[in-house]
């Protein structure tokens, strides 16, 4: 009987190493596995290669890992934003790597390693530093880059329900990376809020098939934000943060605003 389903996000985390490297999904605080990231902090795997779209926010999720110094470097495409404030500080102390990938070549190079492609032509980043080192090639009289596949050894993701097959389905814009990430990893491992029986789900629904996941952990019911709800946070200019994803543990917000201002006040300097 196949059952992908494990009892705790402990044991779905168990056994990745140190050096590996991770996709996680997620777009900002959207689809980010929180569960599974913290899983991951408690067993205490460093020295890992991290692919995401962002680089953290605030000190939860990512960035909570981040903050432990258990990530040798970063693949992203955007890297820095108000509440980027942990990442920043390692990068600036020279503590992180930054791989820093268009967002568009990012979803791509993910894709192709799920897909089996060598490698694919780009016109993104031609004429930039982000060119140095590529092969160039002209096609159809545009200049064009080659770039290669991005896969992982682990894939920690982020769904809405599942079966015991492993089959995913996702909510809303908190799909996002999960899907291309499922394929590109050797081990993939989802964190749903709910594991429904065999036949529950709509086979039209599913996104992800369970070929391309391996571990399935239920961590309950979540509260979903809609779009205008207060998510906890404050911007550059302390003003409360509004937008859709999955809700997250706010950080004090006296705390939040001071550092607000504190980048802020950085970023006029520069």
């Amino acid at each position: 009987m196949i059952d992908k389903t494990v009892p705790s996000v402990e044991e779905a985390v168990a056994g990745i190493p140190d050096g590996a490297t991770v996709m996680i999904g997620g777009f900002g605080r959207a689809g980010q596995p929180v569960e599974l990231i913290d899983a991951l902090i408690a067993q205490g795997a460093g020295d890992l290669t991290i692919v995401n779209n962002n680089a953290g926010n605030g000190d939860v999720g990512l960035a909570a890992l981040l903050a432990k110094r258990r990530v040798r470097k970063i693949v992203c495409s955007f890297p820095r934003q108000s509440d980027s404030w942990v990442f920043d500080g390692l990068y600036r102390e020279g503590a992180i790597e930054l791989e820093l990938v268009p967002q568009g070549n990012l979803a791509e190079r993910i894709r192709a390693a799920g897909a089996g492609i060598g490698a694919f032509y780009s016109p993104t980043a031609v004429g930039t530093e982000l060119a140095e080192g590529k092969e160039v090639r002209e096609i159809g009289g545009r200049t064009y880059l080659l770039e290669y596949p991005i896969a992982a050894d682990y894939a920690l993701i982020s769904g809405l329900k599942a079966d015991r097959w492993g089959n995913l389905v996702f909510r809303e814009t908190a799909r996002n990376f999960g899907p291309i990430m499922a394929t590109a990893a050797t081990t993939t491992i989802a964190q749903v809020d709910e594991i429904v029986p065999l036949g529950a789900l709509d086979p039209e629904s599913v996104v992800t098939p369970g070929i391309f996941v391996n571990r399935v952990v239920a961590v309950g019911e979540r509260r979903w934000l809609r779009a205008g709800e207060f998510v906890g946070g404050v911007d550059l200019e302390g003003r409360p943060v509004r937008g859709e994803g999955e809700a997250f543990d706010a950080p004090d917000s006296a705390a939040t605003a001071a550092r607000s201002v504190e980048a802020k006040t950085e970023e006029v300097a520069r």
